[in-house]
Order: structure tokens, then sequence, then C-alpha cells
């Protein structure tokens, strides 16, 4: 199921878009839902950082402590794969918008076709690019690899770290690495670590800081390595 969030300053404007995405999912068959709503930018970053969000419709100008353009820049810290799509009366801030890894811009009054036009076409574009499961037990529990936070061998168990779960198999670490992508690397003997969910590094106390506020040790074989990687992503503070 796809999760949406939407975030604008206007009670009204936000009750009639929760009941434009729940009448398009319904016509169009979409496993979908607003998970989350409010006109408060700081209730939406503090339900993002603690839940799983595919979709932010933001308004720009939020009568606020921040506008729609910082809350998306506080959210792509710990999100970087989520659709954006932001909303406003205001066309000129539409270039500014796209340079948050921008899905959409729709220019207020919103209407339902415009709005389905949106989602429909973030559909093919989300089937275009289908998620990637990791098989990691003998009773086929696939894990959505691009959830997993990162990977801790605890004795003979490899236990695989996300936002709301932890799942567990027994298997080797050099098995378990043949199966990941690329951006899964070893930063400690007992930890394997999604570089796409980290948002800190304390090289101090050798300490990587995940979106959910869990954290994993960077052992001293793997410091060097791992800090000159990691120095190329830019969500990393």
């Amino acid at each position: 199921m796809l999760n949406f969030v939407i975030c604008d300053d206007n009670k009204n404007m936000l009750d009639k878009l929760n009941k434009m995405f729940d009448t398009i999912f319904i016509a169009n068959n979409i496993d979908a839902t607003v998970s989350f709503s409010s006109t408060n930018p700081i209730e939406v970053l503090d339900f993002s950082k603690s839940h799983n969000v595919d979709v932010f419709i933001l308004d720009i100008q939020l009568k606020a402590s921040m506008n729609g353009l910082e809350l998306a820049e506080k959210i792509r810290d710990f999100n970087k794969d989520a659709y954006m799509i932001f909303t406003t009366g205001h066309l000129e801030y539409s270039l500014l918008a796209y340079k948050i890894k921008t899905f959409d811009y729709i220019s207020k009054p919103i209407t339902l076709e415009r709005l389905e036009e949106t989602v429909l076409r973030l559909l093919d574009d989300i089937n275009g690019q289908p998620k990637k499961y990791i098989k990691i037990d003998n009773k086929n529990t696939l894990v959505d690899e691009n959830e997993i936070l990162y990977i801790k061998r605890e004795g003979m168990k490899l236990i695989y770290h996300t936002s709301s779960n932890d799942y567990e198999s027994y298997s080797s670490f050099a098995k378990m690495e043949q199966l990941l992508p690329k951006n899964f690397i070893r930063c400690h003997k007992s930890f394997v670590v999604n570089m796409n969910k980290i948002v800190h590094v304390e090289p101090v106390t050798n300490t990587i800081y995940f979106c959910d506020n869990s954290t994993c040790e960077i052992g001293p074989k793997y410091k060097k390595t791992i800090l000159e990687v990691l120095s190329n992503y830019g969500n990393i503070k």
C-alpha cells in the first residue's frame, strides 16, 4: 500500500484533498491511503520520521514556522526516495519547488481531474521501477530492500532492521551480502548499513544514526573506507 501525507495550512483545503484522494483511490482501484494530514509542518515532520511515507503533498506557502520547501528539505534528510508534490496559488514558486527532487507541481485551485492525472502518472512511474525484495529465510519471508536501515549479526542470527519491524534469519554475512545492492556497505564486523537511510555520522564516537533514531557502530577496520564512501552521499551530515 502507498502511504500519502498531506500538509496544508488551510483546514478546508486539507479536508478537500483528503476526500479527493479517497475518490481517486476508489475510482481507480489504487491500493493507497492518506495515512496522515495536518496543518502543522512540525507534526508532519515528526510523523514522517517514524512512519513509512511514499508520497508527500505539501503546500509551499505554509503560514507556520517553516514553508513547504523548507519542510521538504528536512524530510529529504531522512527520506530520499519519497515523491514530493507541491501545491500553491503562486506560480513564481514552481521553479524553486523543482530544486528538491520534485515529482509534480499543482497550481491552486486544485481540481479532481488535475490531481487524478498526477496520481495516475505517479503510479506509472512507480510501476516502471518495481520494488526489490530480499528473501531472508526458508519461509519465503520477503523484505523490501529500500526499507532496511541496517543488518546486524547476532550470534548465528541476522537481524534485518526496518523503521517498523525487525526480521530474523539464520544465515551468514557472506551469503547475505551477495544479495544486496551497492548502497549496502559493511561498517563493522557485526553491521551492514543502507547508506540511503543514514542521516548522521559521528566519527568521534564511531556512531551511525538512522532516520528512526536507531544507531550502529563503525568498526576501526572499516572506518576509513566507510567515511570516504559516505562523504559522497549528500543526505548525510
